[in-house]
Formats: C-alpha cells, sequence, structure tokens
C-alpha cells in the first residue's frame, strides 16, 4: 500500500494559553496525549499556508492539551496560530493492528458487493458513536455501516478493494 505523501490530520489549534506562547490544542489521538508522539507536524492555518514544525512540547492543561512550539514566544504570536491545523505525514503513524485499518488508508478504494455489484470508491468515513459508516460513491452515494464481518466482509489493499455484503438498491 503507498501511503507516501498520505497525511493524516491529528489535532488543531484553539487559540493561545496564557502570555507566554503556549496553544490550546485539541487532539483527534486516543489518548489525545499521544499527539506529541508523531513528528513533524505539518501545521495548515485557514490560508492554507503550510509549515513543518518538529520538537513541539505538550502538557496536560486544566481543560485539555497545551503545547509549546519553538519560535511561538507570546500570546500575539500563539493567537495567530488559531484555527490551525496539525497534519502529518502517514509514515509517521505505526502500523494498525490486525483488523484495524486507518480512514485515510481506506479512502480511493473501490466498494462492491459480495455479487460483484460496484459501488464506486470509498469518499470517506464517519463515526456515529455506535459505528463507523463508510461513504462509497459511485452512480450514488451509500452509507454502509463499518461492522466486520456482517457488512464490511474484505479489505484487500493488493487488489485495492473492499467487499461488502449490502444490497445495491439499499
Amino acid at each position: 500500500m503507498d501511503t507516501a505523501g498520505r497525511r493524516i490530520l491529528l489535532g488543531r489549534v484553539h487559540g493561545a494559553f496564557g502570555v507566554r506562547g503556549e496553544l490550546k490544542l485539541e487532539s483527534f489521538t486516543d489518548p489525545a496525549r499521544a499527539i506529541f508522539r508523531y513528528q513533524p507536524w505539518i501545521l495548515r492555518d485557514a490560508q492554507g499556508r503550510e509549515r513543518e514544525l518538529a520538537d513541539v512540547r505538550g502538557r496536560e492543561g486544566g481543560k485539555g492539551l497545551v503545547a509549546t512550539i519553538p519560535g511561538i514566544e507570546d500570546r500575539d504570536a500563539a493567537e495567530a496560530m488559531r484555527g490551525s491545523e496539525v497534519w502529518v505525514p502517514r509514515s509517521t503513524l505505526p502500523p494498525p493492528a490486525p483488523g484495524e485499518y486507518y480512514w485515510v488508508d481506506l479512502e480511493g478504494l473501490r466498494v462492491a458487493n459480495v455479487e460483484g455489484v460496484d459501488f464506486g470508491t470509498v469518499s470517506h468515513l464517519f463515526s456515529t458513536g455506535a459505528n463507523d459508516v463508510l461513504v462509497a460513491r459511485g452512480d450514488r452515494e451509500r452509507m454502509i455501516p463499518f461492522v466486520t464481518p456482517d457488512y464490511v466482509v474484505s479489505v484487500d489493499f493488493e487488489a485495492g478493494l473492499v467487499t461488502v455484503d449490502w444490497d445495491p438498491e439499499f
């Protein structure tokens, strides 16, 4: 599977914390503090400008994570980063456990049901709380619960195919 150049969104800057340039940080990792393990970060601001950062440090704050970024020395510089997204190269993440997948690795794979009916490709996935949902876009959009083996029968990265047990009319 080619993960070169792929990136994963791991968090977002919510603004300044204090007056010394620290940032309030939302992490999408579990546990939240794990975001600091995956570096370098690619910080993308609201205008789409990017910069790569290494040596970001962090700690638990009263209401979430607090990050210290080299070169950000005061509240104004920290506040200017509000809304920036924290991305990392896919290659920095460990391989998933058997039967687990990074969503970014599934995006773009073809989707077909067990009878061979083509449903298009994986557009994206989202979580409902109860389970994750795979969105396949082809002749129309289909939302398929990502529940194995009930609905998602197999994921074959070599063939670039997700096989599902799903009625084409549904």
